[in-house]
């Protein structure tokens, strides 16, 4: 049989607050995103890759009408419209060393606060681990209220693993999913390079999602890590 040629092409992420699963892993930090309301006005939301750290943070911005940003998109000339109303600042921890955007956060970090409007903030790990090297950032930082994502259980797990493939258009049966949260590495990172690998196998050789596609994807991802 001849293979069909496969394209990346993106997937379309739905983002709403009901498309986000609650379970025990996550639901402290909905019911933190959800109260709006934080000590001192801030928030670090942290977790692993994948875990829905922006999927909240853009739950949180329709609910607030706030804003957006990568914190290593931060230029001098955002900071009076961003402080202007709510703000999430994204992947903190990627300017670490980056001296004029560490400054630029510290000062948005301020301004924010002193107009009365309150600042989300995320990253991958705890802020102790940001390793920034502005003390004074990283001390209000540090300062603020902190709620994690925690690694999956079962049941996230396959919601994730559902929402992924439904970002793709893909409906896979839920044998298919079953056996994947069974027999996968139990992180948010391999749920979307399976969904990911799935949807590029079953492109190039014409055929449904199924278990024994799954099985396949699984054995080749560990042979390939064994090599």
């Amino acid at each position: 049989m001849a293979r069909q040629l496969s394209f990346d092409l993106p997937a379309m992420t739905a983002l709403g607050r009901e498309d986000f699963f609650v379970s025990p892993a996550n639901a402290l930090a909905v019911a933190m995103i959800s109260a709006q309301v934080w000590p001192g006005g801030k928030l670090v939301l942290s977790g692993p890759m994948g875990a829905g750290k922006t999927h909240l943070a853009h739950v949180w911005a329709a609910e607030t009408g706030g804003r957006i940003v990568a914190a290593a998109e931060l230029t001098e000339e955002m900071i009076p419209a961003l402080a202007a109303g709510p703000v999430a600042v994204e992947d903190v921890p990627a300017i670490a060393g980056d001296g004029t955007r560490e400054a630029l956060l510290f000062h948005l970090h301020n301004l924010t606060l002193a107009q009365g409007h309150a600042l989300l903030m995320t990253g991958q790990s705890a802020p102790g681990f940001w390793n920034l090297t502005l003390p004074d950032l990283t001390s209000r930082i540090e300062g603020a209220q902190h709620v994690a994502l925690e690694p999956p259980d079962d049941a996230l797990l396959g919601a994730v693993l559902a929402k992924l493939f439904i970002d793709r258009q893909l409906y896979p049966g839920p044998e298919v999913i079953a056996y994947l949260v069974k027999h996968m590495d139990r992180s948010f990172e391999a749920a979307a390079r399976n969904v990911a690998a799935l949807d590029r196998l079953a492109l190039a050789e014409r055929r449904e999602i199924t278990r024994a596609l799954a099985v396949r994807v699984l054995t080749a991802g560990a042979a390939g890590e064994r090599n």
